[in-house]
């Protein structure tokens, strides 16, 4: 009977944007791959690129990998929550076909996405995003971390050290902020904003109808 009732609960709530921002180094990536893996209910939005497709990744999996062309129809067609143009040249959106088919069905979806992208986001879905802030312990350990991966250029690294400050400066516009100061805790805090969010009236569309039938039941007895 209480199995009966979760998943009724569970098929019938409204899924939810949670949008994940962090400077470059201060452990995003790692934090998103952990919550990810820890609770299949939680999706993870595919982005369009016009980047060339790097060693390792996986189309449908990384990225959707189209054409600047092909990039130019869907944004014409208004077929994106969000696009943006890197500040390395590519250029990248979010599908509103692909999150929809998660939302639809009651299913969260975890976005890596930008200030920019998110207030685009919050523009179009303002009911449905949740955004999260990760800010670094400090300046000096996000070069460390930059540094230690060996993926970038001396060059790239101090542009994208560059840019740190000004993506920082925009902290105060997401609804939760934590200091990624533990890994392990980061990952337990936002489990914890997940849940939260969750349990919202806004998003259980099932609550009425059971509510509905708590009271005929109580008129029954």
């Amino acid at each position: 009977m209480t199995e009966d009732i979760i998943n009724h609960l569970r098929k019938t709530r409204k899924g939810a944007m949670f949008i994940i921002e962090a400077p470059s180094g201060t452990g995003k990536t790692t934090v998103i791959k952990e919550i990810l893996r820890q609770d299949p209910n939680l999706k993870f939005s595919v982005s369009v690129t016009t980047r060339p497709m790097r060693e390792g990744e996986v189309e449908g999996v990384d990225y959707y990998y189209i054409t600047n062309e092909e990039y130019d129809v869907l944004r014409a067609q208004d077929a994106f929550y969000e696009y943006v143009d890197s500040q390395y040249g590519s250029r990248y959106g979010t599908l509103k076909s692909e999150v929809d088919s998660f939302i639809n069905v009651g299913q969260d979806v975890v976005f890596d996405l930008d200030w920019v992208g998110m207030r685009q986001m919050k523009e179009k879905a303002p009911d449905k995003v949740v955004s999260i802030y990760l800010l670094p312990p400090s300046i000096a350990e996000v070069k460390r971390r930059l540094i230690g991966r060996g993926t970038d250029s001396a060059a790239v690294i101090e542009k994208r050290m560059d840019l740190i400050v000004e993506k920082i400066k925009h902290w105060n516009e997401f609804d939760y902020v934590i200091i990624n100061l533990n890994l392990e805790d980061t990952i337990r805090k936002v489990r914890r904003i997940i849940s939260c969010e969750r349990m919202k009236r806004v998003r259980q569309l099932g609550l009425n109808s059971f509510v509905q039938g708590l009271i005929k039941e109580a008129g029954e007895q």
